[in-house]
């Protein structure tokens, strides 16, 4: 193999496809990337047999060839290179590749790349497009919902549901419940239900940052993957085995005080509040305390530090029904007022043992969040 790349493309690919490279693996191999020319491109292939990723950048290829490099040592290196030409040259004999850019020169030696585990490729077979942005969009607001411990690991992926005009992802690890709708222009002819990890949904909201161009997808025969395809960049995930908690039973069906307040002033008495709770045990109360006639209500915002004192914000916001004063994580809140996408939030509360239901306007994204126990 014997090509030439620009350093910047190379360190962007190399930054792409390092996020899958295995960091606890038993297998030499998975710690290594693949460099292999593929139609007159350099493509650079990282797995830890759960996700995989692919990544196409221009070169100039003399010969054909492939191997693999240990992914650590040389990401780093392509990084600290200065902005110019980049050569690499596999030779077979003593398996190393030899890397030159303008006065630096480097020998790396790899591992054979026909031990390094195949990464499946996008193939034009009728997959379903997505819109980037909304794609994008829809992950951000619900993986982060996902549990991060393997105890229940079906917790720890978002369940996908494909319908013929509708695409609704939701994610839960018991505390909160995230679920998020979008319309789709061509769906699956069938319903179908898979359960993707959400990490590799962040790796996809992570590459995709800047993709403009519909996302493909397409799901293996089998339903064990899944293959996102961007511009330059396929991801493959396996998916995970079971059945979702059936998070329908969990969205309540009514609501005796509802809120509408602006969505900037409320995380940002939350995040005033946080300060305090953390060192307590993060709890964040919300009064709600409905106006009279025709007047706005008072959503008050407050935390308690045993240690350091307290802090109170009032927010104006338009409330009907019964006066309440619920408990919530003050992460879990934060977290659920900083991916809403709209100018205002709805607030729905039953008791102050039932859920909070957090939603904007439009009605696609909903997001429950648990109360905690406050002493009266």
């Amino acid at each position: 193999m014997r090509v030439t790349v620009k350093q910047e493309h190379l360190a962007r690919g190399l930054d792409i496809v390092s996020r899958a490279v295995s960091s606890r693996s038993t297998l030499p191999i998975l710690g290594n990337i693949l460099l292999a020319t593929d139609g007159g491109r350099l493509r650079l292939s990282a797995t830890n047999l759960e996700i995989g990723i692919n990544c196409w950048i221009g070169a100039r290829v003399d010969d054909e060839g492939a191997t693999t490099v240990p992914a650590r040592l040389f990401t780093d290196l392509v990084k600290s290179l200065p902005p110019d030409q980049v050569s690499l040259e596999y030779v077979e004999r003593n398996k190393t590749l030899n890397l030159r850019c303008m006065r630096d020169e480097a020998h790396i030696k790899g591992i054979d790349a026909a031990d390094f585990p195949t990464v499946p490729t996008y193939e034009e077979n009728g997959g379903l497009q997505l819109d980037a942005d909304t794609f994008r969009q829809m992950v951000e607001q619900v993986s982060f919902a996902a549990a991060v411990d393997d105890s229940r690991p079906i917790l720890t992926g978002v369940s996908a549901k494909f319908e013929p005009n509708k695409l609704t992802l939701a994610a839960t690890d018991g505390f909160r419940l995230s679920v998020r709708t979008a319309e789709l222009e061509h769906g699956l002819a069938q319903p179908l239900n898979v359960i993707i990890p959400a990490r590799a949904l962040a790796e996809l909201a992570r590459i995709a940052a800047d993709q403009e161009e519909p996302i493909a997808v397409s799901i293996a025969r089998n339903r064990n993957q899944i293959l996102f395809h961007l511009a330059n960049v396929d991801l493959v995930s396996q998916l995970i085995d079971g059945n979702f908690p059936d998070y329908n039973q969990i969205v309540p069906k009514s609501h005796n005080t509802r809120a509408v307040v602006d969505t900037r002033a409320f995380l940002a008495a939350a995040k005033r509040a946080a300060l305090f709770a953390r060192d307590g045990a993060n709890i964040i109360r919300v009064k709600l305390e409905p106006g009279e006639g025709s007047e706005l209500g008072q959503m008050t915002v407050s935390a308690v530090s045993t240690e350091y004192g307290d802090n109170v914000s009032q927010v104006d916001a338009a409330i009907e029904g019964q006066s309440l004063e619920i408990a919530f994580n003050a992460k879990y809140l934060q977290d659920a007022l900083s991916v809403m996408d709209a100018q205002q939030v709805n607030v729905e509360m039953g008791t102050p043992s039932s859920p909070g239901v957090f939603k904007p306007p439009s009605g696609d994204f909903t997001h429950i969040v648990m109360p905690m126990h406050i002493s009266r």
